[in-house]
């Protein structure tokens, strides 16, 4: 059970405002390595109701690399070939191919799937599949839109689904739940 989950927290709706990014990597169904970086967005500015949400504001970012400083030296070697895991991965994957565009890098082909997707399929009786409250179904505390923590979360919903249907791999687990991956790009 090998891949790495991803989250992004934004500062407007504007997908290329990306201004964190967290990534934990799962490899033989365990977090063996972690990454976050706070991003300056390319137009400093955060909406007052994102800071409300994941309380981030311009002074924390304002010297922060841009993700084209990051990318190609960090990001991309910590994801390596791995698939991606997101929860409402249309989101965070809209999120990386944006901020990708914005700075006119390579947008390489990364399998994903979403793990909210993933979540109706395995706990279909839940009222909510939102990450929060996923968390608190399952006894799992964290700190909510904080882009690691909830990269965290989404990693262990994989890995508690991974262990109802017994899978060893993504591609198993995929199948056994009916999902496919997305492809970025």
């Amino acid at each position: 059970m090998d891949f790495v989950s991803i989250d992004f927290e934004t500062a407007k709706k504007s997908q290329e405002s990306a201004c964190s990014v967290g990534l934990v990597k799962f490899l033989d169904g365990k977090a063996a390595d972690t990454y976050y970086s706070l991003i300056r967005p390319p137009s400093l500015y955060i909406r007052p109701d994102f800071t409300m949400i994941h309380g981030l504001t311009v002074d924390d970012v304002r010297d922060a690399p841009k993700f084209k400083d990051i990318w190609d030296s960090e990001i991309k070697p910590f994801i390596d070939d791995l698939p991606l895991a997101a929860h409402n991965a249309s989101f965070d994957m809209g999120v990386l191919y944006a901020v990708l565009d914005w700075y006119e890098l390579e947008i390489p082909a990364l399998p994903y799937f979403c793990t909210c997707n993933l979540s109706r399929r395995t706990w279909p009786h839940l009222r909510s599949h939102a990450l929060t409250a996923l968390a608190k179904n399952f006894g799992i505390v964290y700190d909510a839109h904080n882009a690691l923590d909830d990269a965290m979360t989404c990693g262990k919903l994989v890995i508690m689904s991974a262990e109802k249907f017994g899978c060893t791999s993504v591609d198993d687990l995929l199948s056994s739940t009916g999902l496919r991956f997305g492809i970025l790009g």
